[in-house]
């Protein structure tokens, strides 16, 4: 198991620097996306290969795997514009990944909250759009990981087996697995039957994990907190990682850096 972490919940620094602070605080990992996390980076048209290399350099110093490259994309969106835009952005960041070394680029679906009838609307632009980048993907043997998010077109288990059914290419369209993205309803849903649904069916396409912990509050607004405090049970996945996964990354997300150490702890308890 390899223990990481969303880079820029560290705040936006140097490139060298930053792979020096993910060191010392204990990952041996990161989800990079420079434009939020490397100071002098404001998107990633601005990336350049000087950029790229001080990346590997930095990161291959401070012994910090990159199995994620963060590049999400509206890729679902109608405005055909916007889509596009995304399609470029994500084929650009393919290349990226393979020169610093990155195992995959990860994507979500959308950048906004959709009601039930906006993602029956925006799944097949999606479609639209995973089937171009996997051509890029396919033409520069890097990998795609997609996220599913219930507010997202790519929102529940089934989406993921059809998008995988419909692509075919378990080398290279990979998926991000966040438990707390896809826990719609945590009061009423029994976690330990959920994720193991899940696992039995999505294990083979997993990269990454990204562990979090939440609640909501009486509007239903969504809380950060802490392993451990908040609705995540990590009971059946922690079970599945060590019969199935005990090599997989796990990326802590929305993370504080001054408790870092005991989620450390805790991500390491989970095998």
């Amino acid at each position: 198991m390899k223990i990481g972490v969303r880079a820029h919940d560290y705040g936006r620094m140097e490139i060298e620097r930053l792979a020096e602070v993910l060191h010392n605080a204990g990952y041996q990992a990161a989800q990079l996306a420079l434009p939020k996390a490397a100071a002098g980076i404001r998107s990633f048209e601005e990336i350049t290969a000087e950029d790229l290399e001080k990346v590997r350099r930095a990161f291959e110093k401070w012994k910090i795997e990159i199995p994620v490259f963060g590049c999400y994309m509206d890729i679902g969106n109608p405005d055909k514009e916007i889509r596009e835009a995304a399609v470029k952005t994500l084929c650009r960041c393919l290349s990226h990944a393979k020169e610093i070394g990155a195992n995959t680029v990860g994507t979500e679906t959308a950048c906004s909250r959709l009601g039930k009838e906006e993602q029956r609307i925006w799944y097949p632009c999606m479609m639209d759009s995973i089937k171009r980048i996997m051509d890029e993907a396919v033409r520069l043997d890097v990998k795609l990981a997609i996220e599913p998010v219930y507010l997202h077109p790519l929102a529940d288990l089934e989406a993921v087996l059809d998008v995988m059914e419909q692509i075919g290419d378990e080398a290279h369209l990979r998926m991000i697995f966040d438990p707390a993205n896809v826990l719609e309803f945590p009061e009423k849903t029994e976690q330990g039957a959920y994720w193991t649904k899940w696992l039995e069916n999505t294990g083979c396409y997993i990269e990454a994990m990204h562990i979090k912990d939440f609640y909501f509050d009486k509007d239903r607004s969504y809380r950060p907190v802490p392993l451990g405090k908040g609705v995540m049970d990590y009971t059946a996945i922690s079970a599945w990682l060590r019969e199935n996964r005990p090599d997989m990354y796990l990326l802590r997300e929305e993370m504080d850096p001054e408790n870092a150490a005991a989620d450390i702890r805790y991500m390491k308890e989970l095998l």
